[in-house]
């Protein structure tokens, strides 16, 4: 369930809200010939020197999360995304054709989202947050906190105080696509866990902070691999 104090009825007039801002993406989204194959690409500094890029790039889905960055990093990570998973305080702008993956932990999650494709009148929610975002309207994907739930619960198992967003986006391309590859997640090979795009390699505050458990996490990914699920690519 969503985290906060919004009653269901203020729930329902923002879900209301979202369906006169956002126009419903086509059934073709979801076409079993478009998803075969999904690259999920973390942003471990492990994938700085890889040269993943042009095998990322081959998968029917490359799926990318939070603040990503592409320039700069093409020979690493690849160039192309068809799915960027955010939520307010990691959104960033999207190339035309790419959709914008809400991953609601919070009511004013989908506030948010509503007030960035229009009027932009939401601008802080625990930190100040983009007014507006450039992406497709038509492309925006909202995941259900049914999802989210069932991710904590059942995979994770309340450790941490909900997953990580790639660990989402991973769990989302288990249940989407034929043949899940994965890049960029875990600690470099110095144990480090940092961004690849970060100058300093100890700034890895995704694993200080215990809002996720990353040790888990990756434990999990390890398992999925050893039981041939996913292709873990290090």
């Amino acid at each position: 369930t969503l985290q906060g104090p919004h009653s269901g009825i203020q729930l329902q007039a923002i879900i209301q809200q979202l369906f006169t801002v956002l126009r419903a993406p086509t059934s073709s989204v979801w076409a079993p010939s478009s998803c075969r194959t999904c690259a999920v690409v973390g942003n471990s500094g492990r994938l700085k020197g890889s040269g993943h890029g042009l095998q990322i790039d081959a998968h029917d889905w490359v799926l990318r999360m939070n603040r990503a960055k592409i320039a700069g990093f093409e020979l690493d990570v690849g160039m192309r995304t068809t799915h960027h998973f955010m939520y307010p305080e990691s959104a960033v702008n999207l190339r035309p054709g790419v959709h914008l993956v809400l991953v609601p932990f919070k009511p004013l999650d989908l506030q948010w989202v509503a007030s960035a494709f229009s009027t932009g009148e939401l601008t802080h929610t625990y930190i100040r947050v983009k007014q507006f975002i450039e992406a497709d309207r038509n492309k925006v994907l909202i995941l259900s906190p049914a999802f989210l739930k069932y991710i904590h619960d059942n995979w994770t198992q309340h450790h941490g105080r909900y997953p990580s967003t790639g660990f989402t986006a991973l769990l989302f391309a288990l249940h989407a696509c034929q043949q899940v590859s994965v890049f960029g997640f875990g600690a470099d090979s110095e144990g480090n866990w940092h961004h690849y795009w970060e100058k300093n390699r100890w700034s890895g505050a995704f694993r200080r902070t215990k809002v996720h458990d990353a040790d888990i996490e990756f434990s999990i990914i390890e398992r999925l691999a050893a039981e041939g699920r996913i292709l873990f690519y290090e």
